[in-house]
């Protein structure tokens, strides 16, 4: 009975190793699926855009979360592909001076928030998400009065640092 548990218990390990952090990582989502299953296993989206070919659900943990899965659907409703999206590689797709609000809201889903700072005169969009080393990390988008993406860069997320202990 000892070596039954000990295996069980490996392997419950195993299985939330392979799941921490991101929830979705348990969601394969293959190409074809239809509308419906999407729904049937991840729920509804906090989100739906239109797109040219199709929609995009969108499936973010933010504000507290650092995940945001995209699930792109064709005209027939079956998926084309499905993603997350707040990494580096996404982040550099954004491109200043072109991209406005709705398109990294399109490609990223809401922000965790949007700030504003006296040295600065447009909105601030700041994501969560974690780098390739596992780091909390934010990401903020500048924006004009516009609403026109003027810049963007990471930035380290400090969680309970040796200056956030009182």
């Amino acid at each position: 009975m000892t070596g039954l548990r000990t295996l069980l218990l490996a392997g419950l390990a195993a299985l939330l190793a392979g799941c921490a952090g991101n929830p979705f990582n348990s969601f394969q989502i293959a190409p074809g699926t239809p509308r419906d299953a999407v729904l049937a296993r991840m729920g509804q989206p906090q989100r739906v855009v239109r797109l040219p070919t199709g929609e995009r659900l969108q499936y973010s943990m933010q504000p507290v979360g650092q995940y945001a899965w995209m699930v792109d659907l064709d005209a027939a409703g079956r998926v084309v592909q499905a993603r997350q999206v707040l990494t580096q590689a996404s982040f550099n797709r954004i491109v200043p001076g072109t991209w406005t609000r709705d398109d990294v809201e399109r490609e990223f889903g809401r922000p965790a928030w949007v700030d504003g700072v006296a040295s600065w005169r447009g909105p601030i969009m700041t994501y969560r998400w974690r780098d390739v080393q596992n780091s909390d990390m934010f990401y903020w988008i500048y924006l004009d009065e516009r609403n026109v993406v003027q810049r963007a860069h990471p930035g380290m997320e400090f969680i309970n640092a040796p200056n956030d202990r009182s």
